[in-house]
């Protein structure tokens, strides 16, 4: 590769054309006015769209806009507007928010949009088909290399963690719909969050054309990932961010790289595009040429990842397929898909999938047994690509209205669980702040890789035997006074009302978590870990020792008062 890697030499050979970039621009400019005699000449025309293509085949495509200013609902038109109501430094929330002049009660929809190298403005039609009957959120990824590396890493574990908190922000009645590759983190997400008695849980997840089990019906990206080790992909196209952008030095997988292993799939289609575009514009042909513009503007818009989750989910998806394997982790925590029961599961493929092959995103049905058959369905568009399962005629026409229906259909709130009641002689310990804390927890059971079997379109999948239904973790709570949580060092006031709110109001409940009821806590919490890293047991076994001591030394006072 020499002194400079790929990715400073792109940014060098972008940096030395931009002046013939702008000329070709300016003379293009002027071949277009009407009062140029040369620009309806078959010579002008020429060169105008040799102009054309030499700036659209050398820039740098920035972000598009989602450009979504109003919607139809109810048979009337109403204006649309865009809000970031949560944030983080690698991603964004947008609501489109429906001005409505009646509120109506339609359910959310959360769409996790992919981070594997496009903005998620790629899933504009899936938005704009989704908001007539919902109200519509979806996940904005950031470029990595505009994050500065003082605002840490991010690899698949904080995804997770971002989609629970999401989750969490939205409420308890939300439905997630995930494209493409997040299909893996949602269904991980749920898992964690079901096997925890999230009450945050989503109501229903539709996972479309996403890499469940690359086992089956590998494509030609499943192949390359599984004939390459995860070395040779952190050696080859792993590099930093160089100056000047904000994520400087930062390890990304860089997307111009992104971008020529998707062009060069369908090379021939690409070039042969380009070259109509050239006839489209000698011939003065508007329509076609904007169309053209409208979708390369798009497609040649590419984001950086992280290079810690770009590799670990090429080796959790691609080469070691821990999900279908069933030994997949979150922070240490199995992910348990036979956990998931009160989330309701449709999957989507197209006919002619080639970057997820067909039976691949039905894998979860597979995988997911404890779910109800009158909760699950898988669909399979006849006629259709890997694009086509989110976007374009028919995914409006057959497969969005399918998915609303199935959200509508299980828009209702799932019966919540009952704490274990706590008996009179533990209660009374509990005020002496030495409880036991008690759990009720579903035993795990690891899942095993399930052959997919064709499951008719449209339909729900046979007949399983149903599971006795898993009881939520709740940690027992006590008519006690609550204890003042903020002693232990990492719990602010905000942090200790959340504990209270999850039924956490002692410090003999913390001192007695086990690692089991600390892991679901963190994750149900979103804690990241603090729980472990701040030492809260440990501190709160301290403060209990201390209050006990003082308890004793007072009672030894009073009995040595009443002697005198």
């Amino acid at each position: 590769m020499g002194p400079l890697s790929y990715y400073q030499l792109y940014e060098l050979n972008h940096a030395a054309l931009s002046p013939m970039r702008a000329a070709a621009d300016m003379f293009g400019q002027m071949l277009k006015n009407p009062l140029n005699p040369m620009s309806q000449t078959p010579f002008g025309r020429n060169w105008q769209a040799g102009l054309e293509l030499f700036e659209r085949t050398t820039r740098r495509y920035a972000k598009p806009a989602f450009d979504l200013p109003s919607t139809l609902v109810g048979g009337m038109r109403v204006p649309v507007t865009e809000h970031v109501v949560w944030q983080k430094p690698f991603c964004d929330l947008i609501h489109f928010e429906r001005q409505l002049e009646r509120p109506r009660r339609d359910p959310k929809l959360l769409i996790v949009a992919p981070m594997s190298g496009h903005y998620a403005t790629l899933l504009r039609g899936t938005v704009e088909a989704m908001m007539p009957r919902h109200d519509v959120y979806i996940t904005d990824w950031i470029d990595a290399r505009m994050v500065p590396l003082s605002d840490g890493r991010f690899d698949l574990d904080d995804y997770i963690d971002y989609l629970v908190e999401m989750l969490h922000f939205l409420g308890d009645d939300v439905h997630v719909i995930a494209v493409c590759q997040p299909a893996v983190p949602v269904l991980a997400a749920v898992a964690l969050m079901e096997a925890a008695g999230d009450r945050f849980a989503p109501r229903s997840m539709t996972l479309m054309g996403g890499p469940i089990d690359t086992r089956i019906n590998p494509t030609a990206v499943n192949e390359m990932a599984q004939g390459k080790s995860l070395d040779w992909f952190a050696e080859n196209v792993v590099m930093q961010v160089p100056f000047p952008h904000p994520g400087c030095l930062r390890d990304v997988y860089p997307g111009f790289l992104q971008l020529s292993g998707f062009m060069s799939m369908n090379l021939d289609r690409h070039v042969t595009a380009h070259q109509d575009l050239f006839k489209h514009l000698v011939a003065g042909d508007g329509d076609s040429a904007t169309k053209h513009r409208d979708f390369y503007d798009e497609y040649l818009a590419v984001m950086d990842l992280t290079a810690e989750f770009y590799l670990q989910t090429v080796d959790t998806v691609f080469i070691t397929h821990a999900l279908p394997k069933g030994e997949m982790t979150h922070r240490g925590v199995p992910v348990d898909l036979t956990a998931v029961r009160n989330v309701a599961l449709l999957t989507v493929e197209g006919e002619n999938d080639d970057i997820s092959g067909v039976g691949q995103t039905e894998a979860a049905q597979h995988l997911c047994i404890n779910i109800p058959d009158d909760m699950r369905a898988h669909y399979m568009q006849p006629k259709v690509g890997h694009y086509g399962v989110f976007n374009g005629s028919r995914f409006r026409a057959e497969i969005a209205p399918r998915i609303s229906d199935f959200v509508l259909t299980h828009d209702v709130a799932r019966p919540s669980g009952k704490p274990v009641p706590v008996e009179s002689a533990q209660a009374k310990a509990a005020q002496a702040n030495t409880a036991p804390v008690k759990a009720v927890a579903t035993k795990p059971t690891p899942a095993k890789a399930v052959t997919a079997k064709p499951i008719a379109a449209g339909k729900p999948v046979a007949a399983r035997p149903k599971a006795r239904a898993a009881k939520p973790v709740e940690v027992a709570a006590t008519e006690a006074p609550a204890d003042d949580l903020k002693r232990i060092a990492g719990i602010g006031p905000k942090l200790e009302a959340s504990l209270n709110a999850a039924g956490i109001t002692r410090l003999a409940q913390i001192a007695r978590l086990t690692v089991k009821q600390a892991t679901a806590l963190d994750t149900r919490l979103a804690l990241k870990g603090r729980v472990a890293r701040d030492k809260w047991i440990e501190q709160a076994k301290g403060l209990l020792q201390e209050l006990l001591a003082e308890a004793g030394s007072t009672s030894q006072g009073s009995a040595t008062a009443s002697v005198k």
